[in-house]
């Protein structure tokens, strides 16, 4: 079934699965593997790439992805989601792999069921460094207790529907840090918010390449700023999006 929205054809049914990118050579073709391996087939990809200078957009053509013009992860998403034609919005990240060939329809499947309106996942590593799974074990912890009073979703994996996204306007392109967690603390205000059972497996390279306390200490100041004074809106944790590689 299909039906007319914003001038935009929707598939009913259709899961649009949007994944930021920049410099995303390395770790593209692990996710993309990984999605066309799924026994779930009504998806399509769309790859929302922010100029990338590698070969990011043409292993996404080789894959059969549509390529959109990105920015930062929340502009980058925006993007995504306004080329997108399904009715449901799975966000990833680059660097994320799903782990088996059922995931997407047993997620899928699930977020129906309970009628939810947004969610996530519980996040798994991608490490076998016991710190590792020890800082996202925390995560884990933190992020399930508090889903009920300040619910938090990672950009690397919300799933979302189209009228949730549309009527809060997408993620605010002025947050500069955790405007994935902005995004779900207003669309649950319009709809129901969980947590998926399937794990997802995450990178850890941003704590390989800037450091383990380094990035929890920012994840954790981020999170007291956020709540003592509202979203970040300017550049003082330098966050920066994608992974080129450094020249000597």
């Amino acid at each position: 079934m299909k039906i007319r929205a914003n001038a935009a054809i929707i598939e009913k049914n259709m899961l649009s699965i949007i994944i930021p990118t920049y410099n995303e050579e390395a770790t593209l073709p692990g996710l993309l593997d990984s999605i066309k391996g799924q026994d779930y087939r009504d998806y399509e990809i769309i790859i929302s790439d922010n100029k990338s200078s590698d070969r990011t957009r043409s292993i996404a053509q080789q894959y059969g992805a549509r390529i959109t013009e990105g920015g930062l992860p929340g502009p980058g998403r925006n993007r995504g989601a306004e080329a997108a034609r399904g009715d449901k919005f799975l966000f990833l990240d680059a660097d994320v792999v799903l782990p088996h060939d059922k995931f997407l329809s047993k997620t899928i499947n699930e977020f129906d069921t309970r009628g939810m309106d947004i969610a996530t996942c519980r996040i798994n590593p991608i490490s076998e460094k016991i710190v590792d799974h020890i800082f996202h074990d925390a995560y884990n912890f933190y992020t399930t207790r508090m889903a009920r009073f300040r619910p938090h979703a990672p950009g690397f994996c919300i799933f979302v529907r189209r009228h949730i996204h549309e009527k809060i306007n997408g993620f605010d392109e002025q947050i500069k840090l955790a405007e994935d967690h902005d995004y779900t603390q207003r669309a649950v205000k319009l709809g129901e918010f969980g947590f998926l059972s399937e794990l997802i497996p995450v990178s850890v390279r941003r704590f390989e390449k800037d450091g383990r306390l380094r990035i929890a200490t920012k994840y954790i100041l981020c999170e007291i700023y956020t709540i003592l004074f509202n979203n970040v809106k300017n550049d003082i944790f330098k966050y920066r999006f994608g992974y080129e590689e450094e020249k000597n």
